[in-house]
């Protein structure tokens, strides 16, 4: 029986809903900014309200070269970051946990170390290794910059579900006859299906939204929110910006929120089975 403490059907206290609201409204509020100036009649301020509304600075944004050029660079390095993520962090996961070896959780570390440092730290780095080695600044060395940080992602929701899993199902696959790549296919991937889909949404919408890492590796190449950032300082036309922040926004909510929703369902699945 549930306690009283935790039954579903009771209210929160009124202080905890206030505060609860007090800290949604602060989080979200900017984002609801964005989104109302990006329809503004006005051009260069942030008038309160705004003198007008109009849909017109949408047409404008999509139809400025440069802002498709970010967009599409930015989600072709958000895919390639997220495919090396996804490889490199499944196996990294799988090493360190079906594996014994001296310095284990040094390695372990090591894997969450770019993303828990501060991102200028990881950007000079990442730029000190690529200048000594001679690699011009490309495309590529974007691509490895935010493959670092997006192979923790992967990783951790990796290795967490390989803990869930019970490892008699590969030890019974492999008596049954199974070869590595038959038990890896049929057995193992099926059972880390939903946290490798998670973790490649969580690891598409980091690299998609990254900016400082990106602005150490990028040379010449101008991702979206770097071209954001630049459209800043000039004054006319401001909705137009956020009408492609805006556009930033939905692209990394939709999946983060699919892979919140695949994980909560694989604990309640996991949940259900264990009762």
């Amino acid at each position: 029986m549930p306690s009283r403490a935790t039954s579903p059907g009771r209210k929160a206290p009124l202080p905890l809903t206030v505060t609860a609201v007090a800290a949604l409204l602060f989080l979200n509020i900017p984002v609801l900014i964005i989104f109302l100036y990006a329809f503004t009649t006005d051009e260069s301020t942030y008038t309160f309200p705004p003198p007008g509304l109009t849909t017109r600075w949408v047409s404008v944004a999509f139809g400025r070269s440069d802002m498709l050029e970010a967009l599409w660079l930015s989600l072709g390095v958000a895919l390639l970051a997220t495919l090396v993520a996804l490889v490199l962090g499944t196996l990294a996961a799988a090493a360190v946990y079906r594996t014994e070896f001296f310095g284990r959780e040094a390695i372990s570390f090591l894997l969450l170390l770019p993303l828990a440092l501060p991102g200028i730290a990881t950007g000079i780095a990442l730029r000190s290794t690529i200048a000594t080695l001679n690699i011009p600044f490309s495309y590529w060395t974007i691509v490895l910059g935010h493959a670092t940080f997006c192979v923790v992602v992967v990783y951790n929701n990796v290795v967490a579900r390989f803990r869930r899993t019970s490892g008699s199902i590969i030890e019974a696959s492999m008596d049954l006859g199974a070869d590595s790549w038959q038990t890896f296919r049929y057995v193992v991937l099926p059972s880390i299906a939903t946290a490798l889909l998670a973790g490649g949404m969580l690891a598409f919408a980091l690299s998609f939204d990254e900016i400082i890492v990106t602005t150490f590796t990028a040379g010449q190449q101008e991702t979206l929110p770097i071209w954001i950032f630049s459209q800043l300082a000039r004054p006319r036309q401001r909705p137009v910006t956020n009408v492609v922040a805006m556009l930033v926004f939905l692209l990394t909510l939709i999946p983060i929120y699919f892979a919140q929703k695949l994980t909560t369902q694989a604990a309640d699945t996991e949940g259900q089975q264990n009762a």
